[in-house]
């Protein structure tokens, strides 16, 4: 049986589910799942993330948090977690880079956020000199400094789809007609969350929500208020997002998102707005755009440091890859960068205007 058989047969016989349910049996389902799947990320997956794209991406990110973790008088021990550590590739670089920083690497408790069990074989094989420890929730981390990275995760979170009507909100669900799977709505009551958007949206319009996000970025920020730290989220998104941003890829192609559930990797752009929690603390710094803040870290200068001595075809590879992360056109502009780190220490560097 196929995933979309399982999810006609279900929604048959017990009703329609909301987009947000639907959108995470198609990832995480034990057996169908998209991630789930054997190499679901890279050239044989769906897509493939930055730091498979050039090592320079993760050993930036290393450098950011060993000198933010200088700033804040080196802290021993401390929690370095990953979220959705994808195939180890990210925190493999970032690691190598933090390890110039004295004692970064061995004050580290290296945590990994991971629900599928192939990719945590695949880390865990690239990570094991670092003996990295799985957990299940972010609840499961220790009262200490956390330094955090989450690259490409909050996309891949659920979200609720809601459209606004005359009278209030209708929830986008995923039904069944004709042996097909459908968008649909369904009329509920006016969720609290949404009675902000009351003044920028008009008839007609969608908001997604995203309450696990919310979740996540809350226990984030009382731990970084509380010990310490930084959060790095590094995602595709912008603030105050209003609209239909679901997407489904395919080979590395969009393609629709009800025609091959468990097959393709569905996710949507991230409300880096909807992020900010007010919360006593900690500071936000602005989403800036992936080009920029790997400027600002000195990709280019690493660039140029990679490039010496590499054979004509290898070069052209390094170029293409630089230009890949960094140009408007490609993922410079696309993707943001937001730093969480507590109130009265040094801003993290890369953000500075």
């Amino acid at each position: 049986m196929t995933l979309k058989c399982h999810l006609v047969s279900e929604i048959c016989s017990k009703g329609p589910i909301p987009v947000s349910d639907y959108m995470s049996i198609c990832l995480t389902d034990p057996e169908f799942g998209y991630y789930n799947q054997p190499n679901p990320i890279g050239k044989s997956g769906a897509f493939t993330t930055a730091p498979e794209i050039s090592q320079m991406f993760g050993e930036l990110i290393g450098i950011c948090l060993s000198i933010t973790w200088q700033y804040q008088g080196a802290p021993s021990p401390f929690t370095l977690v990953e979220l959705g550590p994808g195939r180890g590739t990210m925190m493999a670089d970032l690691l190598r880079a933090a390890s110039k920083t004295p004692y970064f690497v061995e004050s580290a408790n290296l945590l990994l956020l991971e629900t599928s069990s192939k990719l945590r074989n695949l880390q865990y094989q690239l990570l094991a000199d670092y003996k990295p420890n799985y957990i299940e929730s972010l609840e499961q981390v220790p009262n200490q400094p956390l330094f955090l990275v989450a690259n490409e995760f909050f996309d891949a979170l659920p979200v609720q789809q809601f459209r606004r009507t005359k009278t209030g909100w209708n929830e986008i669900h995923v039904g069944v007609d004709a042996g097909e799977l459908v968008f649909i709505e369904v009329e509920c009551e006016k969720p609290t969350a949404l009675y902000h958007h009351l003044h920028d949206t008009k008839i007609g319009h969608i908001i997604e929500l995203r309450p696990d996000a919310n979740s996540i970025i809350k226990i984030i920020v009382a731990a970084i208020s509380a010990y310490g730290g930084l959060a790095l989220i590094i995602d595709y998104g912008n603030a105050k997002l209003v609209g239909d941003t679901l997407q489904a890829v395919k080979d590395h192609e969009f393609t629709s998102i009800l025609s091959n559930p468990g097959e393709t990797d569905i996710s949507s752009h991230v409300d880096f707005t909807a992020l900010r929690q007010p919360t006593v603390g900690v500071n936000y710094t602005e989403p800036v755009p992936q080009g920029l803040w790997l400027e600002q870290m000195g990709i280019r200068e690493r660039a140029t440091v990679l490039a010496k001595n590499m054979d004509t075809k290898t070069l052209e590879q390094h170029t293409a890859a630089l230009q890949r992360l960094i140009h408007p056109q490609a993922m410079g502009n696309l993707f943001k960068v937001m730093g969480i780190y507590q109130s009265g220490t040094t801003p993290p560097p890369g953000f500075h205007k």
